[in-house]
């Protein structure tokens, strides 16, 4: 009879995804990537590390020694890239960003009241998930990180019929917006988006991002751009404020998405 005593299952159960997944900690990524100046290296510690009773007295403490446009973009803003950084690795999850995200909001609302005349919008993006979509976890996502890069985000949420959305688009003019498709039935709102837009004459980027977008896809009619994961949303966000076209985005996606 076979005995299991003394034998080594580790090569057996070992689970590799696990492992790729959590390669590093918080800790160690906030070695790699959180300032090394001493004040705003411990605001962005708030915001890594989902601290939003304690982020405020810390932030006003920052204040008093450091610029108030400082401490947002190189305290708190630093600390939600590196939370950004984590859920790409799948270390953090929806939980960790959300209450980071709190934390980062509290920071900056304390910061922005000593900026004259309040901090400076990089520019406002509409999102929304495609009409007969109820899922909104990834478009709330990217709309924490892209609000955390400086943009104002008009959060239409979900289901979003065709009109209600081309309609904001023109009251608005938006940098550029982006749509959430789940499901396959629904992300051919998208194209349908896109020449209705046309149309009109508004020749923005129209994102297209979820579980059932893929590249082919978003780059198979006028105006589509894609993002794959909710990180890459402000790197793509930054080139378009530049004067990128959809069609620099698309050209240039590779690299401008590099890393993440």
């Amino acid at each position: 009879m076979l005995s299991k005593d003394g034998a080594d299952f580790t090569k057996v159960l070992r689970r590799y995804d696990i492992e790729t997944q959590v390669s590093l900690t918080p800790e160690q990524m906030a070695e790699k990537l959180l300032p090394t100046d001493e004040v705003f290296r411990k605001v962005a510690e708030e915001v890594l590390y989902m601290r939003f009773k304690t982020v405020g007295p810390v932030v006003m403490e920052a204040l008093k020694q450091r610029d108030p446009l400082a401490v947002i973009n190189n305290g708190l803003v630093a600390g939600m890239e590196c939370v950004a950084k984590l859920y790409a690795e799948h270390v953090y999850y929806l939980p960790e960003i959300m209450m980071a995200a709190k934390a980062m909001e509290i920071g900056i609302a304390i910061a922005e009241k000593q900026v004259p005349g309040g901090r400076e919008s990089k520019g406002t993006i509409i999102m929304h998930a495609a009409e007969g979509d109820p899922h909104d976890i990834g478009k709330n996502i990217a709309a924490v990180m892209v609000r955390s890069s400086g943009y104002d985000v008009i959060d239409m949420g979900r289901d979003v019929a065709v009109k209600d959305f081309i309609a904001k688009v023109e009251e608005v003019k938006p940098l550029f917006a982006s749509g959430t498709a789940l499901m396959t039935t629904t992300m051919s709102a998208f194209p349908t988006e896109a020449k209705i837009l046309q149309e009109k004459g508004i020749d923005m980027p129209l994102m297209g991002c979820g579980g059932a977008v893929n590249r082919e896809f978003a780059n198979s009619y006028d105006l589509g751009i894609y993002s794959e994961k909710a990180p890459q949303t402000p790197l793509i966000a930054e080139k378009i404020r530049q004067g990128y076209t959809w069609k620099q985005v698309r050209d240039e996606w590779d690299e401008i998405v590099k890393g993440q």
